[in-house]
């Protein structure tokens, strides 16, 4: 059984590789401005091979397991969403406060997720020296979580510097809106980010591939049953998670949990939306349509979904000489015991190649 399952996971992420090659969305297709600072082709002098480095890793990563996409994408989310897309939330604690991590919002992130961006750091920087910063390093990985799991393909715009803080827990509750928020509340949260509804619902497709905790939609079970939700699926969702204290998982799209496609807005037009700031999105008069349009052409989908990720991905970036380039993704330089022999280290080998050049 075990190995006919590994082979049916094997199939599947082949065929996701082979529809996703199909599907490209390249710059010139992006008509927002890009962040002062960040460029297409920002490494191309200093590190050309890091999206190939980046891309050939994950595909080893989801050939074993798939689902560890869902986890690089929302890392990507909850890294941008708190004080912008400066790798805050890699960081440990430190005696300057608590980890964004230990904030209930960010609690459910796939640990292996932090061990899988610090795996490329140290590929890339083996490769090219510390030239890409972390928070590079996870746009990248959520672009590919994105397309090898069979989405769009589209560049990224790269630059961004390491944050050298975390923020706070409340401001890390205050800016990622509860799976228990409605259309409205989520609306006006995410409009002070310059995000429009169609960036909205186009970025909550992400909800097409991934798991949920119990605990992120019980409340729509129990006490009572949200009229909102289809009784078939409420009853499956009960058989998974009894009480409103069960401590399980579930699907968050029923129809193709493992790849990225338009099946999520599918899921809210039949009432089968997890979270109510899923389903509320086919309430709310307003974004309503859009979850009707993405519903009826993956294409629209795809667009906007690329664009509200590009204009996501440079939300507060750091760039210049904001920030820093961490020798290692969970540790601000400054606090990093290695920091030191690791620019010795970077010094020795540049003046090795420096040699070798005047041979």
């Amino acid at each position: 059984m075990a190995s006919s399952s590994s082979t049916s996971m094997f199939l599947v992420f082949s065929s996701l590789l082979i529809f996703s090659t199909l599907l490209y969305v390249s710059e010139a297709d992006y008509s927002a401005p890009i962040v002062k600072g960040l460029s297409w082709d920002y490494h191309h002098k200093t590190c050309h091979k890091v999206e190939k480095i980046v891309r050939k890793h994950l595909k080893k990563v989801f050939k074993e397991d798939i689902g560890q996409a869902a986890g690089l994408l929302r890392l990507h989310f909850h890294d941008c969403f708190v004080q912008g897309c400066d790798g805050s939330v890699l960081l440990d604690g430190s005696h300057g406060g608590p980890s964004e991590q230990t904030a209930p919002p960010n609690q459910s992130l796939r640990k292996q997720a932090f061990s899988i961006i610090e795996d490329l750091r140290n590929l890339v920087h083996r490769e090219c020296g510390r030239v890409v910063s972390c928070a590079d390093i996870v746009a990248l990985a959520a672009r590919d979580a994105v397309h090898l799991s069979g989405g769009p393909n589209y560049d990224v715009p790269l630059g961004r510097k390491d944050g050298l803080s975390f923020a706070t827990q409340n401001a890390t509750l205050d800016n990622l809106p509860a799976p228990t928020s409605n259309a409205s509340t989520i609306l006006s949260a995410l409009a002070t980010k310059n995000l429009t509804p169609t960036d909205v619902v186009a970025l909550s497709g992400g909800h097409t591939i991934g798991v949920s905790h119990c605990s992120s939609f019980t409340p729509r079970l129990y006490p009572t049953q949200d009229p909102t939700m289809e009784k078939t699926f409420a009853h499956g969702l009960k058989e998974v998670c009894p009480t409103n204290t069960t401590n399980a998982t579930t699907i968050m799209d029923i129809y193709s949990p493992i790849k990225f496609d338009n099946k999520y807005y599918v899921d809210l037009m039949n009432r089968q939306g997890l979270f109510t700031s899923d389903q509320d999105l086919y309430t709310h008069e307003v974004t309503k349509p859009i979850v009707e349009s993405f519903a009826h052409d993956e294409k629209l989908f795809f667009e906007a979904f690329v664009k509200a990720m590009i204009k996501m991905g440079q939300m507060e970036v750091l760039t210049g000489e904001k920030g820093e380039i961490r020798a290692h993704c969970s540790i601000r330089n400054h606090d990093n015991k290695g920091y030191f022999s690791y620019l010795v280290e970077e010094e020795d080998q540049s003046d090795l190649e420096s040699r070798a050049e005047l041979r």
